[in-house]
């Protein structure tokens, strides 16, 4: 009796659960098949509709537009047709110049064989040569300026300054207000003296400097545009000096210089200032660049920054970005030659940016006569590896590394550190490899003739032999 009323509880208990067994299992048969069904009727209508119905009715519109303008653009239109005011595209321009894809690296294979694996490379950089202080850096590659408040957070500049220290290299404040903690943090550190309200810098803040770096434009920004009100708030508006309700506005000029002749005075008081120290001059590439080259150079700057219209920043406007500058391979090339031509034993330093994501094409610009590459997107997404599951799928994954992005409190600086000591040791390390091949021991016996062209354009613009 027993027995016969446990057997009849269980079937109370299993039944249910395999009536539904049994149903789900029918459902996934027939789900397939339906599946196909609503797919083939929803194809069948809109095929129809695509091959039959006229233009005005019809989304097929959407492919002649597409091929007559992107789909940047369109979302652009829209974002102007939304806001109706200026448009802040971050990244630099998506528009493709002439560069260093078609210039490969040749071999003397039988004269000239590859070195030993164990051979060690020098790959170090003094920048500035005829400063009193010179820089030296032990790599070519460094780490660009981003600017803290208007662009990094706190946490990101910090985790770039730690990166910089072991690697060897540099870090650059940008022209962002100036951050403690980043200088303390950087073995050597390029200070900018910018054309902001604070952009001048105290004695403290240069005596922490290893070079000063005077900025006039780069590759995807120049003008006097305003921060958005209110953007700069927070610590940052704090260590800029400005009022809580008070705009960022910048200047035509570097603060001191309100006309081209006060130059001759403001290069003379900084380099007091700098006390040996190099100053470089940071330049939008432009057609006019060899008389900004000489003016530059008869002010008494000891380091030229040439940015390229490949250059990225923050947020600059499109037109800025696509339509203004010249593209970094022919500023690179037009610079050197006008620096060994025309200031020969000089002994100006050359530092190249804009456009650079591998070592291939950084080790072809040094090959030209770049002396150093400054890298910015490189280190910038490097940030983010292996932290984009804090924001990703909903926000980029440059919103956990930017100041106003409410996601930089989930950042950890130690993994952002070690993600670009990583990713440049593994740019330097592809770089020594190449030399290697070479045949050569240091960067300091790269020339062009270790290049070849690939088509007649690189060829001509380079100067460097073209294959056939």
């Amino acid at each position: 009796m027993e027995f016969n009323i446990t057997l009849n509880n269980a079937w109370w208990i299993i039944l249910p659960s395999a009536i539904l067994f049994f149903t789900l299992l029918c459902l996934i048969l027939l789900f397939k098949p339906i599946l196909r069904l609503m797919i083939k009727l929803v194809a069948n209508d809109m095929s129809s509709k695509l091959l039959s119905e006229k233009y005005t009715q019809n989304l097929a519109e959407f492919i002649p537009s597409m091929k007559r303008f992107s789909l940047l653009n369109t979302i652009e239109l829209s974002l102007r047709a939304e806001h109706g005011e200026i448009i802040m595209r971050p990244l630099g321009s998506p528009k493709h110049f002439l560069g260093f894809e078609n210039l490969m690296f040749t071999l003397k294979q039988m004269r000239k064989p590859a070195l030993p694996d164990a051979t060690p490379i020098d790959m170090s950089v003094q920048i500035g040569i005829k400063a009193k202080k010179p820089l030296n850096i032990k790599i070519p590659l460094m780490i660009s300026a981003m600017a803290y408040g208007m662009a990094l957070s706190e946490e990101a500049k910090i985790a770039l300054a730690k990166a910089s220290k072991q690697l060897g290299t540099v870090t650059n404040s940008g022209q962002g207000p100036f951050l403690p903690e980043e200088a303390e943090e950087a073995d050597k550190y390029v200070l900018q003296i910018s054309r902001w309200p604070w952009g001048a810098r105290t004695d403290e803040q240069i005596e922490t400097a290893d070079m000063l770096e005077v900025l006039m434009g780069h590759g995807a920004y120049l003008g006097t545009s305003a921060l958005e009100f209110g953007k700069l708030e927070g610590r940052a508006q704090e260590l800029g000096g400005l009022n809580p309700n008070q705009q960022a506005i910048p200047f035509p000029l570097p603060p001191g210089v309100q006309q081209t002749k006060d130059w001759k005075n403001f290069i003379k008081l900084l380099r007091k200032r700098a006390n040996g120290k190099p100053i470089a001059i940071k330049l939008m590439a432009t057609d006019d660049l060899e008389d900004d080259l000489s003016e530059a150079i008869d002010l008494g700057f000891d380091v030229i920054v040439l940015d390229g219209a490949q250059g990225g920043t923050h947020a600059s406007t499109p037109i800025t970005e696509d339509d203004f500058g010249i593209p970094t391979l022919n500023a690179l090339i037009r610079a050197r030659r006008f620096l060994d031509n025309c200031f020969k034993g000089k002994d100006i330093t050359l530092i190249i940016a804009g456009g650079f994501f591998t070592p291939g094409q950084c080790l072809k610009a040094l090959a030209l006569g770049a002396d150093a590459i400054y890298l910015a997107t490189v280190p910038l997404f490097a940030l983010a590896h292996n932290q984009i599951q804090k924001v990703m799928p909903y926000e980029p994954l440059t919103t956990l590394v930017y100041y106003d992005s409410p996601a930089k409190t989930k950042y950890n600086i130690e993994v952002g550190t070690a993600s670009v000591v990583n990713t440049l040791n593994s740019m330097v390390l592809e770089m020594e490899e190449a030399l290697r091949a070479l045949g050569k021991s240091s960067l300091k016996e790269l020339t062009p003739d270790d290049l070849v062209a690939l088509d007649r354009d690189t060829a001509e613009v380079t100067g460097v032999r073209r294959v056939f």
